[in-house]
């Protein structure tokens, strides 16, 4: 080490000293802006300073660097052709998390909280109309296989009269799914084809799917016209 750093090394030390020494004066953690005002003007600050801009420079042309190479590595991912695209090829990692924290997000804070009707047989009887119309061709039927339609989708559409289907979420939920659609998916959304009555109903519908009277369960279970 040479004599001129030495010099600066003792005077780094010195500012740490005072530093230290004033700490129950300034309190803690130690203000350092307002004890390098006292040697303001000093050889050290100036040296002190210039260490300081240039490590933050450093940083911020690091963490820009970072990000547009992590652009320009996500462009060359897609123009080469190497993002899986086809119904049938396997999801990115992470794809599954990523999106159904967004879309969980999106719904909590959008989604009607109690619905607009009241459950009945004639709200069952008209759900299940709008259902076998609009929906039974991805979401299927009770005892029924899946539609070919259904099978060529990415990701696959859930079966919703099959397990519990949508029967542990609120018809809320439900609605905002069926209303808006998802992004991406093979889900539409039905603002512009059914009036909001129409969505509670088929809503209400699945939301009880487990426990509908034999008339509307009847009307769900009749095969699709081929």
């Amino acid at each position: 080490m040479g004599t001129s750093s030495r010099r600066e090394f003792a005077c780094y030390g010195q500012v740490a000293r005072a530093l230290w020494r004033n700490r129950a004066r300034y309190g803690f953690p130690i203000p350092v802006a307002a004890q390098i005002q006292r040697f303001r003007g000093t050889r050290l600050v100036y040296a002190f300073e210039r260490r300081v801009k240039n490590a933050m420079m450093r940083f911020i042309f690091g963490f820009i660097a970072a990000l547009m190479l992590i652009a320009v590595g996500g462009l060359g991912y897609a123009g080469l052709g190497l993002a899986p695209v086809a119904t049938a090829s396997a999801p990115l990692p992470f794809e599954k998390l990523i999106t159904g924290i967004a879309l969980d997000a999106r719904v909590r804070k959008e989604a009607p909280k109690s619905p607009a009707i009241q459950a009945s047989d004639a709200v069952y009887a008209a759900g299940a109309k709008i259902y076998r119309n609009n929906c039974a061709v991805c979401h299927g039927l009770p005892g029924r296989d899946q539609t070919a339609i259904a099978k060529g989708e990415f990701p696959k559409p859930p079966e919703l009269f099959k397990g519990k289907g949508v029967t542990d979420d609120a018809p809320g939920i439900t609605y905002w799914k069926v209303a808006n659609g998802i992004r991406l998916t093979g889900m539409p959304g039905f603002n512009a084809s059914l009036s909001s009555e129409q969505i509670w109903q088929v809503s209400l519908l699945l939301a009880d799917a487990d426990k509908l009277p034999a008339a509307a369960r009847a009307a769900v279970q009749e095969p699709l016209p081929q």
